[in-house]
């Protein structure tokens, strides 16, 4: 019995169940697709124009779609077939990314261009986002559902690791465009998987109206204290943290495309290490502890970012970084993941989605246009001023889900394939 009941928690178990392990390979492939693609817009960005504010519109133009149909896309992934709408949205990103690869290839790009493929790629992310996180229980057994969330956070961080630095390889070698044709690329995985699931699960409401049940999710919002509190503080928390991410293309351009891969590489192998020793933290503190701490240290490393200028240094910083947003999004993306009910559940994703990638946007435009007129490293000792202003929300909004396992949730809710 004993030894049944090891082999039935074992958080290596999901791998034994062949749906689940087939996705998560063609998942941690698209993944490291998407980093590459993320890698190349930025860096493109800096050959056509070495302007903050347009490099800083890249980050925009990839979040902005979540003001324009992250609630449809919450509502119709609890109303509709997700597979079926999986297929689309995912299809939809082949177009755009293999279009704009093409078009750089062929030295036809120009900076609003790169902007709006981007846009175009982000409105595809954002409308696959809640069907995607809301298929995990569908494909695996209830019993293995935390460990399989574990290991689909485990694969993004890899992929966040080492995508940036094959993608800076990629870059150097033969360009941004060949990236983005790898992108392309890497969702056939997702698709061929979707077209051969089997699906037997059905959404709870499926049949019903957008209309209808983006109101009655709004509605579920209005009244729940838990989502309200996550909303505040993941708003106080992203319109300034974007600003590192945002702008580090141009801290990178001294060091090449490789070097601004490493460094992005460096912030993903932080993230990967923080993802690991999360449960340890969790068991000396509390959640709001962790938020707090994290955000001061991720404000130090947005303030260092602008005024290091050794390469290993900066990495050394972007790897702090990395553990500071991971422990950050992991106490956001745990009471997002768990402050609902099933019913209503993709929702109130949608809505954390549109408040996480709204003020994602909302920042960089903020901070590009601040970094145009008074320079890159003045606006990043602003927005680190901004991140600990941020905090004084915890005084009124306490985030809960203090008994979950944060290692489960490590960046589940805002990842896409």
């Amino acid at each position: 019995m004993a030894g049944g009941s090891k082999h039935r928690f074992s958080p290596w178990g999901p791998f034994r169940e062949p749906v689940f392990r087939s996705l998560w390979i063609a998942a941690v492939i698209s993944y490291t697709g998407t980093w590459m693609q993320n890698l190349g817009s930025g860096w493109l960005m800096t050959s056509l124009s070495m302007s903050p504010l347009m490099v800083s519109l890249v980050q925009v133009a990839s979040s902005l779609p979540v003001f324009l149909v992250a609630l449809p896309a919450g509502a119709l992934a609890d109303l509709v077939d997700r597979r079926r709408l999986l297929i689309v949205t995912q299809t939809w990103m082949v177009i755009a990314a293999a279009a704009l690869g093409v078009i750089t290839v062929l030295h036809l790009v120009t900076a609003w261009l790169l902007l709006l493929f981007t846009f175009f790629l982000g409105l595809g992310a954002v409308m696959n986002d809640p069907a995607w996180q809301a298929i995990t229980p569908e494909i695996i057994s209830g019993e293995q559902h935390a460990s399989a969330v574990a290991l689909n956070s485990a694969g993004y961080n890899v992929a966040r690791a080492i995508g940036p630095a094959l993608g800076g390889a990629v870059i150097a070698a033969a360009g941004s465009g060949v990236a983005f044709l790898i992108n392309a690329a890497s969702f056939f995985g997702v698709i061929f998987f979707l077209c051969q699931w089997k699906r037997k699960a059905k959404n709870g409401a499926e049949g019903g109206r957008i209309w209808g049940a983006m109101k009655e999710g709004i509605a579920y919002v209005r009244q729940s204290p838990a989502v309200k509190a996550v909303l505040v503080r993941t708003l106080a928390v992203s319109l300034s943290a974007s600003a590192l991410l945002a702008l580090l293309p141009i801290i990178a351009r001294p060091h090449g495309a490789i070097g601004y891969g490493l460094l992005l590489g460096s912030f993903g192998l932080g993230a990967l290490a923080g993802a690991a020793i999360l449960p340890r933290i969790r068991s000396h503190t509390g959640m709001d502890n962790m938020v707090g701490a994290a955000t001061v240290v991720f404000a130090v490393v947005t303030f260092a970012a602008g005024q290091v200028h050794w390469f290993a240094l900066l990495g050394a910083v972007l790897f702090l970084g990395g553990v500071a947003w991971i422990t950050i999004l992991a106490c956001l993306n745990v009471t997002a993941q768990t402050m609902s009910p099933p019913w209503v559940l993709a929702r109130s994703l949608s809505m954390y989605i549109l408040v996480l990638q709204g003020g994602v946007a909302a920042g960089s435009v903020i901070w590009g246009a601040v970094a145009e007129k008074q320079g890159v490293p003045r606006a990043l000792m602003y927005a680190a001023l901004g991140l600990v202003l941020g905090l004084i929300s915890m005084k009124w909004h306490r985030l809960r889900g203090s008994e979950v396992d944060l290692a489960h949730y490590a960046d589940a809710g805002v990842t896409h394939a």
